[in-house]
Formats: C-alpha cells, structure tokens, sequence
C-alpha cells in the first residue's frame, strides 16, 4: 500500500490475528469434524496437537482430505490413520512412488536414519520423532518427521543450536558411511545456514558480534522509490557474521558427526529397518537406541 494511506486519520488501525493455538485449533476440528462421521478412537485434542502452524483452513482441509482417503479405502468412517495420512500429504506432500536404484534407497536410508538419530541423542528440547520414511514427498526423497506435544513461541540457544545439529545429520551420515556428499543435502544446508545467520543477525546469539540486530530493512517499495537496499553495518560487520554462521555449522557438524561415529552400529540398524520397512516410527528408533 501506499504510505499516505497509512497517515494517522486513514488506515492507520492494524488488527492482527495469530494463527490459532492448541485450544482454538481442538475448537476448529470439533466444528468442521461434525460433517464426517469418525470413528469412536479418533482423538481430536490429539490431533489439534500435532497441528501446530496449521490454520483454520489448513485444519478443514485436514478432516476432508482424511475422509477421502478413507473412501478411497471403502471406509464406513474415517480412522485414525486417515487424518495422520492427510496430515503427512499437507505438510510434506503427496507420496511420489518410484522406480529407485537400490544403492539410491539405501543412501537415502542413511540419510534419514542420521537426521533420526542425532534427533533422539541430542537431549536439547528437541521434538520428539514421529515417523521416518524413505517414500519421497514432495520435492524430498525422504522425511524425518518430528511430533509437537505443545505450542512452541520461543526457542533457547541451546535449542537451536540442536535444531541444526539434527539437520546436519544427514550429511554426516553420509560421510561417515560413504566418505562422499550427494545432493540430497541441499534443503538441509539451506536451512542450517537460515537459521544460523537468525541467531546471529536476529536473535543476538553470538558473542562474536554481541547483541546487536544486522538485519537488512529495505522498506516498502513504491511508485518513484529506490529500489537498491542499503545495508546498515560494515563490509567488516558482514565479514565476522559470515565467520559466525560458519563457525556455528562447522561445530554443529561436528557434534553430529560425533554422535553418529558412536552410534554407528544403531545406524547400521536403523538404516536396514528404513530398507526393509520403507517406513519406521519414532519408537522403533528409540528402541534400537536402548
């Protein structure tokens, strides 16, 4: 919009409205659930619980795409499993079964099994895992699928810095077992690296540049304004974040690969379940932990 059109006197009144949480997300399936007929286990606390993120539209798409799933599978109601499969298509997207050379699916297999088990390892308020599967979705060839137990508004540095740890698991796998990189990392890079430079640009979470914001705001861009951004810190500012961001990757990195070299023989394991099974949940892999 125009600036001029946000003068006091104009619309200058702005109404914010957050996606919903827990309680409103369980009131939203309650309403849109009374149109399908579910069966007596199907928990919607329990789902609303796994929907953090989700809005109000996102939630209605969630119980009509459970339910045709379960016609699809000449259901009288719709389970349990139906919504956790909408879920899974929603949020990663719809599964994409293909021809795949076996060495493919068992690195792909690693990979995943080290995203799983640097998850369960690191004890940094990390989320608890769901699922692991080697079925691609979407535009992944796999997925580590995390469970949230409650709404998450904050996060502590230890926190993130397990988040990237978690993420960088799978590169490491792969290092550890083949001494080689393949693409597959790419997204896994991508957000490492956003969410390193948000710690230190951001969120004030290094000592190195201390706790000052160096985020880029170019404005609103608009009829007759310049569109070249102008940065509001030095080129030597610019060099020690890009010193940070590596530095916290690098030690992420190591710490994952660390975890892995001990427990090389649960990623063995892990990995032949992925092979044999295609898909795994959270508990089989705490259970070749244990």
């Amino acid at each position: 919009m125009d600036p001029a059109l946000l003068r006091p006197g104009r619309f200058d009144r702005q109404v914010v409205i957050d996606l919903p949480d827990l309680e409103g997300r369980d009131a939203i399936l309650k309403v849109h659930a009374k149109k399908i007929k579910l069966a007596e286990d199907v928990d919607l606390t329990k789902l609303a619980r796994a929907t953090a993120g989700f809005s109000g539209a996102d939630l209605a798409n969630l119980l009509n795409e459970g339910a045709l799933i379960a016609a699809r599978r000449r259901k009288k109601m719709v389970e349990p499993i139906d919504l956790d499969d909408a879920r899974e298509k929603i949020s990663f997207g719809r599964e994409r079964r293909r021809a795949m050379d076996e060495e493919d699916r068992k690195i792909i297999a690693f990979h995943e099994a080290g995203h799983a088990i640097v998850q369960a390892v690191v004890d940094d308020g990390l989320l608890p895992i769901h699922k692991v599967t080697i079925i691609p979705r979407g535009r992944a060839l796999g997925v580590t699928q995390l469970l949230p137990e409650e709404d998450r508004h904050s996060y502590n540095e230890k926190s993130l810095l397990g988040q990237i740890t978690m993420v960088m698991g799978g590169r490491a796998a792969e290092e550890l077992v083949y001494k080689r990189y393949t693409t597959g990392a790419s997204d896994d890079l991508k957000k490492a690296t956003d969410l390193a430079r948000k710690m230190v640009c951001q969120w004030g979470m290094s000592s190195e540049m201390g706790p000052v914001s160096y985020t880029e705001n170019p404005g609103q861009v608009f009829l007759g304004r310049d569109l070249q951004q102008h940065k509001g810190f030095s080129n030597e500012s610019t060099r020690l974040i890009d010193k940070e961001v590596r530095r916290i990757l690098s030690e992420s990195y190591e710490r994952a690969m660390g975890i892995l070299k001990k427990k090389r023989v649960v990623l063995e394991e892990v990995t032949a379940k992925l092979i044999e099974q295609e898909t795994i949940d959270g508990e089989l892999v705490m259970q070749c932990l244990k």
